[in-house]
């Protein structure tokens, strides 16, 4: 079970649907032959943009699931499971 609303999955649906933009966009650039620091300028932006919706959902996953878990007196196996999370995402 998940802790996202309609609201946030449309918001994050939002923001993915822009980064796949920003990727075609990436590939365009690649294709004809743009001056490199452009390219990489956005590819920091798209990987700024994917940053903000994993601390979306992760802080949804810690408002919604963490604390539910923690209620069920399952906190030990949930806080594994969150660090486990957070050291993947902060590689």
């Amino acid at each position: 079970m998940n802790s996202l609303t309609e609201h946030d999955k449309k918001n994050l649906s939002t923001r993915l649907k822009k980064i796949e933009g920003q990727i075609r966009g990436i590939q365009r650039m690649i294709d004809e032959e743009k001056y490199c620091a452009d390219i990489l300028t956005q590819i920091s932006a798209v990987r700024g943009a994917l940053k903000k919706v994993g601390l979306m959902i992760l802080d949804r996953h810690t408002h919604g699931c963490v604390k539910r878990a923690i209620k069920n007196e399952e906190g030990d196996r949930i806080i594994d499971e969150l660090m486990t999370v957070l050291t993947k995402f902060t590689e």
